[in-house]
């Protein structure tokens, strides 16, 4: 009786310990796990070198990018089938109210990169520049000259949000991912893709240079003066498309996907984000000691 009593605590204990070590796989942190995050084909590139480097860093990590359009994601981190999204434009009052709702947690958007809204045409286009009243009245002709990636997409939200009006008010044309824009364009001289600085900004990718070098960048008036879309424009917000990459999360603890973010605030992920060819959010100033 009395070993049979022995066997019995063994086996309970042995439980017991089975149950807490499996917890503890289950629960990840900054330095291991799985989780699945989605951003915009927009912000594809910036992404994918964010996640890569950081499931570098902390080999036990996996992160899982998908690619979905913006409004698309944000209700995916509703129904917690993400743990984080990359946004650009600001939500609307519903939108955070909604956020609260479901998630019931204080939204933090922590901003890591500023991107543009960038407006190209063929290289044999006579169009030099455009102004913002010019793709006002151009989203609202017939003609539908100006392309955008589709709707629910971040491009379409962020210049219908720039011009006070809803994505749905305005007519455009679409056609899938920046990449086929581009394409597009050099078709028809007389549209305008409109696309993200990101496809086109890695100064050391070879696809995205190609890209860049088949297409002409139009300034866009601001203050009757044409201002490109360059970092140093990015910076000082004189480019009038400028926005704030961001991420929000639905995690309630320091887990994998804070660990992430936080990474991708601090300075290198902001290395990661000027290797990009997007200016970074944080600034870190480069101290040299002088013996």
């Amino acid at each position: 009786m009395k070993n049979n009593f022995q066997i019995l605590v063994i086996l309970l204990l042995t439980f017991f310990v089975s149950c807490k070590k499996t917890e503890k796989v289950l629960v990840d942190d900054p330095q291991q796990g799985s989780i699945t995050i989605a951003a915009d084909e927009s912000f594809r590139s910036v992404s994918e070198a964010l996640t890569q480097r950081y499931m570098a860093l902390n080999p036990k990590t996996k992160i899982n990018l998908v690619i979905k359009k913006e409004d698309l994601a944000f209700l995916d981190l509703l129904e917690n089938k993400v743990r984080v999204i990359v946004m650009s434009r600001e939500l609307s009052d519903e939108e955070k109210q909604a956020y609260k709702n479901k998630i019931d947690m204080d939204l933090v958007p922590a901003k890591f990169a500023a991107d543009a809204v960038v407006f190209v045409v063929s290289k044999n286009s006579v169009r030099e520049s455009i102004s913002i009243g010019e793709i006002d009245k151009e989203l609202n002709s017939e003609n539908k000259n100006i392309i955008f990636d589709g709707t629910n997409s971040s491009n379409l939200n962020f210049v219908a949000q720039k011009l006070n009006k809803k994505p749905s008010e305005l007519k455009f044309s679409i056609i899938n991912g920046n990449r086929n824009i581009i394409d597009e364009i050099n078709k028809h001289p007389e549209k305008i893709g409109a696309i993200s600085l990101n496809t086109i900004s890695r100064p050391y990718d070879k696809e995205s240079q190609d890209l860049r070098n088949s297409i002409k960048i139009i300034p866009v008036i601001q203050n009757q003066k044409p201002v490109m879309p360059e970092l140093a424009n990015i910076r000082n917000m004189n480019y009038p498309f400028t926005r704030f990459l961001y991420f929000i999360t639905n995690e309630a603890y320091y887990g994998l996907g804070n660990g992430l973010i936080r990474f991708s605030c601090q300075q290198l992920g902001q290395i990661v984000v000027q290797k990009e060819g997007l200016q970074p959010y944080y600034i870190f100033k480069r101290e040299v000691q002088m013996r």
